[in-house]
């Protein structure tokens, strides 16, 4: 299931998504493995016949709409462009030390009378000394390929004359103008932070599939398990949510800080090191100034004003730039569905080196996460916008907004999840 390198329509995913992001529908299973989405309505004075649900005017006009900003805005951006949309990303294998040349010890003698620059092998046949300087070792390398181009459009109509008289004065039909041209742009706000919540809610649920299948180590933490483990206790999840709410957080804030410091550590934890068959690894450190991180805020709602201060320093990690509080991760149709994240995700195979898909994964109470910058990545590829000319018998003309995205996520890259979960009875 190779993402595929052409356009790929993804309205009707970005449509589901907006809803389940806005409260619409609840938490539904969704499948992003190929994309990587009270007044009184009742009037007795009519409506105009364009719309059909614009009343008559008949007083003061007063319009419904104020500018909304996409969430998640955090997550790296880059832009790869409507002719290049494929990057390639080069990795390096790290290498190991070699027996010293230079002395003879307790392995070699290199230095001897007689010996050459070679290996000098003895009556037997085996190597008394290293091998000379033209022994050559290159830097083995992970090419990975992101490809493909999720595509939606947005459509608003303006007629030129057919509203005005739903209105009183000039100033009160440019209001509407202005009022309908906002949530216009609303809208393409939420596409936006769908397609965002998507990426990141993708990459989450590969994070937890790969530390399931024991391709990563520290990739994901049940914090329910560990705070059990290390205290020598049996809460479940809501208790530790609840009455032992103090102790749970200082725990947490422990476990995230931990995981913060030893991401700035060069190793294999955190992320997917792709051991290849010379059993050479990828070896990645994350600085602090390229974390990131998202916590569940309800969790903290109580207690904000003491975790965050242990979290987040000026000379480590600032919280204005690298941390973002979420409300909910998919669906904020009730309470009970607001922490979880259920979607079908995808992950480079090892033996296939292709994408291919996690399965469902359902995670009924995440945390939050800490990721490098480089692990999640929106590729913008084309935001454009062109209006038809004006239709001489309706008097009316329509703007197409047109997008092209790519969601990118490297599981090479550290990132670590942090979710709460009971133990499987």
């Amino acid at each position: 299931m190779a993402k595929v390198l052409t356009q790929k329509d993804a309205y009707t995913l970005i449509n589901s998504l907006v809803k389940q992001a806005t409260g619409q529908t609840t938490l539904t299973a969704t499948d992003v493995s190929s994309f990587v989405s009270v007044g009184e309505k009742l009037l007795a004075s009519g409506y105009e016949n364009v719309l059909g649900s614009l009343s008559l005017v008949l007083g003061r006009t007063l319009v419904a709409s104020r500018d909304y900003k996409a969430r998640f805005a955090m997550l790296n951006a880059l832009n790869t462009g409507v002719y290049t949309h494929r990057l390639r990303k080069i990795s390096f294998y790290a290498d190991e030390a070699l027996p010293s040349g230079a002395w003879n010890t307790d392995l070699y003698t290199n230095l001897a009378e007689g010996f050459t620059s070679g290996e000098n092998p003895n009556a037997g046949g085996t190597p008394q000394s290293t091998k000379s300087q033209w022994e050559q070792h290159r830097k083995e390398v992970l090419e990975v390929n992101f490809g493909g181009s999720d595509v939606w459009q947005y459509a608003i109509t303006r007629d030129r004359d057919a509203l005005k008289q739903a209105f009183r004065s000039p100033e009160d039909f440019n209001m509407f103008v202005a009022g309908m041209l906002t949530e216009c742009a609303n809208d393409i706000e939420s596409q936006i932070e769908a397609f965002n919540r998507m990426t990141f809610a993708s990459e989450v649920a590969k994070r937890y599939f790969l530390e399931a299948n024991n391709i990563t180590k520290g990739c994901a933490i049940n914090l329910t398990a560990g705070f059990n483990t290390k205290f020598g206790t049996s809460y479940t999840s809501a208790q530790l949510r609840s009455t032992y709410l103090k102790e749970f957080l200082a725990y947490m804030v422990s476990v995230i800080k931990t995981v913060s410091d030893r991401m700035t550590e060069r190793g294999t934890d955190y992320h997917d090191p792709f051991t290849n068959a010379n059993s050479q690894v990828i070896l990645r450190h994350t600085p602090y100034d390229r974390q990131r991180i998202m916590l569940y805020t309800p969790l903290l709602r109580d207690a904000e004003s003491m975790v965050l201060p242990e979290i987040f320093h000026p000379e480590r990690l600032d919280i204005g730039k690298q941390f973002e509080g979420v409300e909910f991760w998919q669906s904020n149709f009730n309470e009970s569905v607001r922490p979880s994240i259920n979607m079908t995700s995808a992950y480079m195979d090892h033996g296939t080196g292709v994408q291919t898909t996690t399965g469902p994964i359902s995670i009924d109470f995440l945390v939050g996460a800490i990721w490098d910058s480089d692990a999640i990545m929106t590729d913008f590829q084309m935001s454009d916008a062109d209006a038809t000319s004006l239709e001489a018998r309706k008097k009316y003309y329509t703007i197409w907004y047109d997008f092209a995205r790519n969601a990118i996520t490297d599981q090479t890259e550290n990132m670590t999840i942090f979710y709460m979960a009971d133990p499987t009875p």
